[in-house]
């Protein structure tokens, strides 16, 4: 009997990761456009979801609901699972957590719920070390523990092109936004103690990206690192970005992935996103 791993799709695995470890199951967000509901990484992709902002389409997520976690875990138990770690995006943006909390009330202490306070990978590589954790056969409460581990070696910064979606999903006030766009301002974002702020602010996309590897660059220090750059209808700029980091970090990095995120932070941020999230190695 083994523990096993279940995460949402807001972590924005890569596929292969996603797709090639038996112990790790990735439950699909809840997605709204113009108030029909899809499922993120199931039937929606992010081409679909940059589509429907450009065109003006009113896209929503919400978070998991208790009674489909419950049912997860009752399945993966029942299948033969000796326990469960349960990861999800902060629960400073997302009730996903809490429904987590009260699903996994239910199992006598079989289920164990971790606040990754990140997004994107920041959910992602905790989930990973669960899983990493578990597959070497360590018991719920050891790999829950590695989880939380990474956490604390986890860092994230997001550029975005507008501070328009910002605005739109209440993240900052309309005569912050309206200013900004004045100004001409796109923003750098962190994700701290499971809070999005701005770091800081930028006039063109080349100074942002130049910003968010320095950024990286500044967190890694001198350690060994997993690095994933994400993007939401920015690939060139992702691309760029990546073959940047890979030289900088060359003989320290030890793996390197490109991803689009999904609707649950594109919704929020909006096309033109490209973020990079840094896992350092103990």
């Amino acid at each position: 009997m083994t523990v096993v791993v279940v995460t949402d799709s807001t972590s924005a695995l890569p596929e292969p990761l996603r797709t090639a470890r038996g112990g790790l199951t990735v439950l699909g967000i809840p997605v709204l456009i113009d108030g029909v509901e899809y499922r993120e990484g199931e039937d929606i992709g992010g081409e679909v979801i940059v589509r429907a902002i450009r065109e003006g389409h009113e896209v929503t997520t919400s978070g998991l609901p208790p009674e489909e976690l419950r049912a997860t875990y009752t399945r993966l138990l029942d299948e033969g699972a000796s326990g469960i770690v349960s990861v999800h995006l902060s629960g400073r943006l997302s009730g996903t957590v809490a429904a987590a909390e009260a699903a996994a009330a239910g199992f006598g202490g079989r289920v164990a719920v971790v606040d990754s306070l990140g997004a994107g990978m920041g959910v992602g590589y905790p989930a990973l070390a669960a899983l990493e954790a578990a597959e070497d056969g360590a018991a719920l409460l050891v790999a829950a523990a590695a989880a939380q581990s990474t956490i604390g070696r986890t860092s994230t910064y997001f550029y975005l092109d507008t501070l328009e979606y910002l605005r739109r999903g209440g993240r900052i006030s309309a005569a912050r936004a309206i200013v900004g766009t004045a100004l001409s301002v796109k923003p750098i974002l962190g994700v701290e103690d499971g809070r999005i702020d701005v770091v800081e602010k930028v006039r063109t996309p080349t100074r942002g990206l130049q910003r968010l590897a320095a950024l990286a660059v500044a967190d890694a220090g001198e350690a060994e690192v997993e690095m994933t750059v994400h993007h939401l209808g920015a690939e060139r700029r992702a691309e760029a970005l990546a073959g940047w980091l890979a030289e900088r970090f060359e003989g320290r990095l030890r793996r390197m992935d490109v991803t689009e995120v999904g609707a649950a932070v594109g919704a929020h941020c909006g096309p033109g996103l490209v973020g990079v999230i840094t896992r350092r190695i103990p």
